[in-house]
Order: C-alpha cells, then sequence, then structure tokens
C-alpha cells in the first residue's frame, strides 16, 4: 500500500515496489512526485519527518527540521525594519530545507535492508512530470486563488505559478522546467548536493540575490538527525511517535 494526497504519488511509489523496491524506496518516489504534482502544499523546499518500522531491530526515526539560517538574529530583523518575523517573502524563509537531506538518511538505512533501486529510477516520475507536465488540480487553483495577493508579488512565484501571468486552470497542462533541472541535478551529483556542491552554490545565489537571511554555510552543515522515536507502552501495545523538532540551532535527539 502506498498513500499520498495525489494519485500520481501513490502510483509512483506503488511501481517502485513492483520493480523490486522496499517501502522506504518507494517512499522516496513518493515524495518526489509529490512535490511536483501537489507543489502548492508539499514541496522540496520544506522539512519531512520519518519513522521507519524495520522488518528486524527497533523502529527508526528521522528528523530532518532545518535548524534556523545563523544570521536569523533578532537583531537582524529589527535591522530590516521588522519587529516580528514576516509571514511571506524573502525574510519568511529562515530554515534550512530538510526535506531532501531525510530522503538521503532513509535511503542509508534503506541499503541495510535490501534496498537497491538506483536514485535515478527513484526520482525518473517526478523528474518526467516536472518536464512534461501535470494537470493542475482544483486544490491547488483554490490555494492560489485565496493566496493570492499574499504571493502573487514575492520573488519567483508568478514565474512559477502563473504561466502567462494567469492562475492556470483545473487541468491545464503545468510544467515546471526550473524543478525538472534541479531533479536532474539530484540525480547526477546525488541529494546531498542539495546542500554541499553546484547546486547548493546556486540555491545559496538565490538567497542571497532576494535578501534572505540563509547562506551556503547554512546548507553546508545541515544534517538530518537520525535517532530512536518516542515511545508508550499502552494496553494494545508499543506506541511511537517523532520527538518534537526543534530548528533552534542543531540539538541532537539525545539532548531533546
Amino acid at each position: 500500500m502506498a498513500v499520498a494526497p495525489h494519485a500520481l504519488a501513490s502510483q509512483s511509489a506503488l511501481a517502485v515496489l513492483r520493480d523490486g523496491g522496499n517501502a522506504i524506496e518507494a517512499t522516496v518516489a513518493g515524495a518526489a512526485t509529490i512535490s511536483v504534482a501537489y507543489p502548492h502544499m508539499n514541496g522540496i523546499g520544506g522539512d519531512a519527518f520519518w519513522l521507519i518500522a524495520p522488518q528486524h531491530g527497533a523502529p527508526i526515526a528521522i528528523d530532518a527540521a532545518g535548524p534556523a539560517a545563523s544570521r536569523a538574529t533578532i537583531a537582524a530583523y529589527m535591522e530590516c525594519g521588522h519587529d516580528v518575523i514576516p509571514t511571506r517573502g524573502p525574510l519568511a524563509m529562515n530554515t534550512v530545507a530538510g526535506a531532501i537531506g531525510s530522503w538521503d538518511a532513509a535511503l542509508r538505512i534503506s541499503k541495510q535492508h535490501n534496498g537497491q533501486l538506483p536514485l535515478a529510477r527513484l526520482l525518473r516520475d517526478a523528474y518526467q512530470y516536472a518536464t512534461d507536465g501535470i494537470a493542475v488540480t482544483a486544490s491547488q487553483v483554490l490555494s492560489t486563488v485565496n493566496k493570492f495577493n499574499e504571493v502573487a508579488h514575492q520573488p519567483g512565484f508568478a514565474e512559477c505559478f502563473l504561466p502567462n501571468g494567469k492562475i492556470p486552470a483545473v487541468g491545464a497542462l503545468f510544467r515546471q522546467p526550473k524543478l525538472a533541472r534541479v531533479m536532474e541535478q539530484l540525480i547526477s551529483d546525488g541529494l546531498d548536493g542539495f546542500y554541499r556542491g553546484a547546486l547548493a552554490e546556486a540555491i545559496a545565489e538565490d538567497f542571497k540575490s532576494v535578501g534572505a537571511l540563509l547562506s551556503i554555510d547554512d546548507l553546508n552543515e545541515f544534517q538530518p538527525r537520525v535517532c530512536p522515536p518516542l515511545q508508550i507502552e499502552l494496553a494494545e501495545g508499543t506506541a511511537y511517535n517523532m520527538v518534537p523538532p526543534t530548528q533552534i540551532g542543531r540539538a541532537s535527539c539525545r539532548e531533546r
């Protein structure tokens, strides 16, 4: 079984299982596709949290809540004329995106449990959908309409999400060539390239160009945290959950 908020992502995960992949590999494939097919709700610019139940051994948690930018201080915001953190815009973009790092950590665990499919196979659907396009969902249209005044003027938004300067209609073909190039570079360089390497340098240049507080140093220093999950014994059995996340510094799971 594979469940996602868009059918294409579920199909990507199921296809990996049919090709002999394990559940972790299938989840990475589904996560990659959902970032393309459902971009208004789920993207590679966010964080990720995993609970993995191996066939043998204790459950494993992955906390990929990216830490705050080293320059994201109260003084920095006050110097920019803000007494609170803005909810939109470059200055709101103040934590490292941990999602890609979580995929990398999960695939390292996967290799200990017969994971063997190459990254090119796992990201294949995402790359193809970003290149060839997906049908715009009613949810994407509704979200764009509802948040239009907040996001339409933000750097890069119109270029990507308002083709021909308009909100696309439900069912319209929606291509994301820049995201396709990112997927292609991740396939070529590996997932760690999002944080260290040519892709990371390009992302950091984008940060700089729009005046964000994130920097290449923040990307370089990021590592997802792999640790035991919280657990509690109930009459029905043992329940597991993620450790409480934090985006202050790089506290370890143990320190929490």
